[in-house]
């Protein structure tokens, strides 16, 4: 399947512009994606610039071209290295991606001869060149010191390369008249309890999909999650409500090995098939906002914080490392940003 992306601005916003041949395959493909506009005008497809679909469109295409054999042995040594470390796949194809885009940057040199100097030049010009985030150059930074890890007599000084500055942005949260909404709006069951699930108990979409009946504990109210994030087990409450709604699901659907699973039994549900739902209830409801699944798990903890539940129990509930992970939903709740009074109304 031949396409081609390129970034370009569209009323004032970074965009991804995605071309190709009338395809009914692509067209569908295409229409999974969280706000894929057709412009008319233009005669092509645009989504949002973000660094998930840098790595979907831009840089998959980059990717897709050939580097030397040198390094693509180097490549696949690389990606068996990150299987026997049991990296997520997800993970390890987000990694060789962006180190393919770095090799091919400097196709005509060899791996071995790469210095620190060499990675300052492709920021410059390539990540910078090309408008690419910071998220993005993060991540071609830990797929690059990860590499240089694992290989010896180099000429590049792991610890010395450094990782640009995060961008400070907030998590993107929905009110819960607006979840209300978007739950209540599928009749489908299974639609709306993928759904309700997601945000009623805080779940990464991977971690709904991996759920298996089993996973659910009706006797004590809580639900296992197996392997989920860095590869730790936890566990998340049960809400009554979400219980009945699971046991009704359960008679209609009757699901032999995963809880969710797709049109094939045995197999669990497809992740860009449930984007799919979410952008449905969206434009069913009317809300216009370009929410993820994510935005349900940022509204659960935002929720839970607003009706004053301690950040500590958060932290647990959502499977963060780190309280400081946890503490942006502070900056996200409005519960005492709305208690203050502006002193416009006292003029």
């Amino acid at each position: 399947m031949n396409w081609e992306a390129k970034i370009i601005s569209h009323r004032k916003e970074k965009r991804i512009a995605v071309s190709f041949e009338k395809d009914e395959e692509l067209i569908k493909r295409i229409k999974l994606v969280v706000d894929s506009i057709w412009s008319q005008t233009l005669r092509v497809w645009h989504v949002p610039n973000t660094l998930e679909n840098q790595i979907r469109f831009k840089i998959n295409l980059e990717t897709s071209k050939t580097i030397s054999e040198d390094s693509n042995k180097e490549l696949e040594k690389f990606k068996q290295w990150l299987n026997s470390k049991r990296y997520s796949q997800n993970t390890i194809k987000t990694y060789t991606e962006a180190l393919k885009s770095f090799l091919l940057f400097f196709k005509e040199k060899s791996v071995y001869e790469i210095t620190n100097n060499d990675v300052i030049i492709y920021n410059n010009e390539y990540i910078l060149k090309n408008d690419l985030s910071s998220s993005y150059q993060n991540q071609i930074v830990n797929a690059i010191k990860l590499y240089f890890k694992t290989i010896k007599n180099v000429k590049i000084e792991v610890d010395k390369i450094h990782r640009p500055k995060r961008e400070k942005t907030l998590p993107n949260v929905l009110s819960k008249e607006e979840i209300k909404l978007i739950l209540n709006i599928h009749s489908n069951i299974k639609h709306k309890m993928m759904l309700s699930l997601i945000y009623s108990c805080g779940l990464r979409c991977g971690e709904l999909l991996a759920l298996k009946p089993v996973h659910v504990d009706s006797k004590r109210n809580i639900i296992l999650l197996k392997n989920s994030k860095e590869k730790k087990d936890r566990i998340v409450p049960l809400s009554p409500k979400i219980l009945e709604m699971l046991r009704d699901y359960y008679k209609v659907y009757k699901p032999t090995i995963y809880l969710f699973e797709g049109q094939t039994i045995g197999f669990p549900y497809d992740a860009r098939s449930l984007q799919l739902i979410l952008k449905q209830a969206l434009q069913k409801s009317g809300i216009t906002k370009p929410a993820t699944l994510h935005w349900l798990r940022h509204s659960y903890a935002t929720h839970l914080l607003e009706s004053g539940t301690d950040l500590r129990y958060i932290q647990e509930l959502l499977g963060h490392n780190s309280s400081k992970t946890t503490e942006i939903y502070t900056h996200v709740s409005t519960k005492s940003i709305q208690q203050i009074k502006s002193p416009f109304d006292d003029l």
